[in-house]
């Protein structure tokens, strides 16, 4: 029977409608059916030396389990995502795919066709996987104990990869719940938080212990942990806010994203009146930034009842950092843009609070240090915008607590610690460190990266000492 011919555009996946979808927090993407993937499959080519696999940060076999989907098979998806990934449900849902595997699809790169949708394929396997029985290993652990510090993305793909390699792994998390950024910062309608509780019961399943409430440097030394392990990952990330430092960010109303995100995210303020976590009600918003967590604040409050939502972005939509679905999602959402524009001051009434945005209009100059070009101040272009309540997204930096409390180790002139790119390795013998605290922040896809190279140079570093050791 003739192969049907290859279809030209990706397999649609159902989504909410706009007007629905923004008066609650349940998942906008509906997923795929078996039958939609499969046809979404048949359109890869499987080609031998797949660029795909070489732009992906965990090197996957995407033709692998791509043809696996297409033969119906998904266990056998799932065991070749499993070698390379602990959280495929929650790549498939966040990964930023169009700027790495699907960006270099050989099908894609023709004039003619829109890449393979690697991410949505992948997120099908994964949530098949999530439905099915999980078998829970006996804790072993007979090449040493490692201790894992923040269990985000980048900690529990190492967590996950060393228990794997036959270690005994502990994650000290400082919140009551694990799962770091993928807990506080990502909205329910873009990662549910059933999907990461349960690919952490599965990274649990293979003998990792998470203690929570634990704050390293606190609660527990760096000192204390490396007489106890043989080895420390830290994968604390970036959670401290960066402010702009504007005339009024202390008025009341002006938040980062960080406080914002968590209050609903974490503290389950999204699920008011069953948790009667305080977030402001507000009338209108403004946002400040361009990246995905901007696009988060945004659309959270369009949710928590905003009437208007709008994003000041200081330079043009050709520059935006945020994934161009979110992008697409939240002009359906009704959230406004105002580019080439920038906040200069936070107006306040008498009680302190926030009832204004003054804004200054922008244009592109010549490029700074990242290649982009600078945004420069229009003399004389002032206005203002009315707000009760604006939200700082402009990055975050490194969280000091672990980092006052242990002055041994190296820092770059960041302020994030200095690890080797290549090892993970830090200045001190047997800690290593990845994720955002490392480079700043980045992507869930990337931290995992940094992840699986710690977790095999940890397995090495044990081994030698121990080798060593007998030696002598």
């Amino acid at each position: 029977m003739a192969k049907a011919k290859r279809s030209y555009t990706k397999t649609p996946m159902k989504e909410q409608a706009p007007e629905i979808r923004c008066h609650n927090f349940e998942e906008v993407a509906l997923g795929y059916s078996l039958e939609e993937g499969q046809a979404e499959a048949s359109r890869c080519l499987q080609c031998k030396n797949a660029p795909c696999i070489a732009n992906c940060p965990v090197m996957i076999d995407i033709p692998g389990f791509i043809k696996a989907i297409e033969e119906g098979d998904m266990p056998k998806a799932h065991e070749i995502l499993g070698r390379y990934t602990n959280l495929p449900a929650i790549c498939g849902r966040v990964c930023p795919q169009e700027k790495q595997c699907e960006m270099v699809c050989r099908l894609g790169r023709s004039k003619k066709f829109e890449p393979v949708a690697i991410g949505k394929l992948e997120r099908l396997v994964a949530d098949w996987a999530l439905e099915q029985p999980i078998e829970y290993k006996e804790v072993v652990g007979e090449k040493g104990k490692v201790a894992v510090i923040g269990s985000g993305p980048s900690g529990l793909t190492a967590a996950g990869d060393l228990a794997k390699l036959g270690y005994q792994v502990t994650i000290y998390e400082a919140l009551h719940s694990p799962g770091g950024v993928l807990t506080y910062g990502i909205p329910e309608f873009r990662l549910p938080k059933r999907v990461v509780n349960k690919e952490i019961e599965r990274i649990k399943a293979e003998g990792v212990t998470i203690e929570t409430n634990v704050v390293v440097g606190k609660t527990i030394t760096m000192e204390e942990i490396m007489e106890q392990f043989d080895a420390c990952y830290l994968s604390v990330g970036a959670g401290a806010p960066n402010f702009q430092g504007i005339k009024g960010t202390s008025l009341n109303g002006v938040y980062s994203s960080s406080e914002y995100l968590t209050r609903i995210n974490l503290m389950h303020g999204y699920q008011f009146p069953k948790y009667d976590t305080p977030v402001q009600e507000s009338k209108n918003v403004v946002v400040i930034g361009g990246g995905n967590v901007a696009m988060d604040a945004a659309r959270s409050a369009k949710r928590l009842g905003a009437e208007n939502v709008s994003i000041v972005y200081r330079r043009s939509l050709a520059e935006l950092p945020a994934r161009e679905e979110e992008y697409h999602h939240s002009v359906e959402e009704g959230i406004n843009y105002h580019w080439l524009t920038n906040p200069v001051e936070y107006i306040g009434d008498d009680n302190g609070r926030l009832v204004a945005v003054k804004c200054v209009q922008m244009e592109l100059g010549e490029p700074d240090d990242s290649g982009r070009r600078r945004p420069v101040v229009i003399p004389g272009s002032e206005f203002i915008i009315d707000a009760d309540t604006a939200i700082e997204a402009i990055g975050q930096g490194a969280n000091k607590v672990l980092l006052d409390t242990f002055p041994e180790l190296s820092l770059n002139k960041w302020g994030y610690i200095d690890a080797d790119e290549e090892t993970c390795a830090t200045s001190i013998p047997g800690i290593y460190a990845g994720g955002d605290i490392v480079t700043g922040a980045a992507t869930v896809i990337l931290a995992m990266g940094a992840g699986k190279i710690a977790a095999n140079e940890i397995d090495q570093y044990v081994q030698n000492k121990k080798m060593q050791e007998q030696s002598v």
